[in-house]
């Protein structure tokens, strides 16, 4: 008798679990998405191309137009030094992504890279990266707003450590040659 009634209450129990089961597993999948947080949008592929768009017309909004002409054309500014008594001693390059490089804008010397990164933690999917336009503009900011405290908290490296010297030298190259041919479209230079 003990035995059936042992039965007895342990196919209850699994009756009761069973007929229980579907809302017990909402309810642990309610819990689960509450301690999840709020649920991502849905992946948008044009997402990134729309945020580069806007974000290189702020940077046209903020650079002169030398500045944006010259990252429309190379994908690069070149920003002039402006710690010490001659400002044109140096200058420096920045590119997207990559470290800002300083160079002797009349021998092309290079002199060193300076790691600096500025991360977007705000997104609600995929990387931080920043986009281009936004990274070069973070750069250029914090290079004319206190060009000696960056320099002092960036990583820096001797020429070659991140960004191959032969490629700053081709785009030294074709800076100057972007430069020579804009004076020329001005008339602010004769043609030899």
């Amino acid at each position: 008798m003990l035995v059936a009634l042992g039965i007895a209450g342990v196919l209850f129990l699994v009756l009761a679990f069973e007929a229980a089961r579907p809302t017990l597993r909402g309810t642990w999948a309610r819990a689960r998405a509450r301690r999840a947080g709020p649920a991502a949008p849905d992946f948008d592929p044009g997402r990134e191309r729309r945020a580069e768009q806007r974000a290189r017309e702020l940077l046209r909004t903020c650079v002169s137009e030398r500045e944006w002409e010259m990252y429309r054309d190379l994908g690069l500014i070149s920003v002039a030094g402006t710690v010490g008594a001659e400002p044109a001693a140096y200058a420096y390059l920045i590119y997207p992504h990559r470290p800002i490089v300083a160079y002797v804008p009349q021998t092309r010397e290079l002199l060193s890279e300076y790691c600096v990164a500025f991360r977007d933690d705000e997104r609600p999917f995929g990387s931080g990266r920043l986009p281009d336009a936004d990274d070069v503009l973070a750069k250029w900011l914090a290079l004319a707003a206190d060009e000696r405290a960056l320099v002092a908290k960036a990583n820096m490296h001797l020429p070659g450590r991140q960004v191959d010297p032969a490629v700053v030298r081709a785009d030294l190259a074709r800076l100057a040659e972007w430069a020579r041919a804009r004076s020329l479209a001005r008339g602010t230079v004769r043609a030899a």
